[in-house]
């Protein structure tokens, strides 16, 4: 074992300055360890309550921590995180929980609103609670305009309460003519251009 009281200053012969406040705490600390010496601890270990033996700086550092070194018998933080339980804190902790629920409602889509509505109808965009909703033909753009008070329950149920206030419901969508960002105003296409 080291001599206790290595670190204490050596006494000098003849004019001493005056100890300063480090000088003071290395005295101190030089008696503390003499003294924990004398009583057989080890100095500079903290004691394990009658298990024998000190803890070792990182156990020590652990304990004021917190942490520790390795997992202990149950499940922690530190321990490896399953991929549904890490998004589900991402999502959390970021506020996504509204745009994700709407993601995963257009995702299950036929889930939702039935297979049959489903097969003829797509939702295409969702913003500040209105729902637009495109429809394979215009026979079933007027059904799905009947249905809007059932969708927008069972969209309720699914999203939670007010997250879709209106149903806009389009028809088909024609091709259209224009190409590019430089089209005249008012032309019926390419009929226009044929002699």
């Amino acid at each position: 074992m080291a001599d206790a009281g290595a670190d204490l200053p050596e006494p000098s012969t003849g004019q001493e300055a005056p100890a300063t406040g480090a000088d003071l705490a290395r005295t101190a600390l030089g008696r503390a360890r003499a003294a924990a010496a004398a009583k057989g601890l080890r100095p500079g270990r903290a004691g394990q309550g009658g298990r024998g033996g000190g803890a070792t700086r990182a156990e020590e550092r652990a304990r004021r921590t917190g942490a520790s070194a390795r997992s202990g018998a149950w499940p922690d933080a530190r321990d490896p995180q399953t991929l549904e339980s890490t998004l589900g804190r991402l999502v959390g902790e970021r506020g996504w929980e509204q745009p994700v629920a709407v993601g995963g409602a257009f995702g299950r889509w036929d889930a939702v609103v039935g297979p049959e509505l489903a097969g003829h109808c797509a939702p295409e965009t969702l913003k500040d609670g209105t729902l637009v909703v495109r429809a394979e033909s215009t026979a079933w753009a007027t059904q799905v305009r009947l249905l809007t008070s059932v969708l927008v329950r069972r969209l309720d149920e699914e999203l939670g309460h007010g997250v879709v206030t209106k149903v806009v419901v389009r028809g088909p969508q024609g091709p259209s003519w224009r190409k590019g960002n430089r089209s005249a105003p008012g032309g019926r296409g390419p009929r226009d251009t044929y002699g």
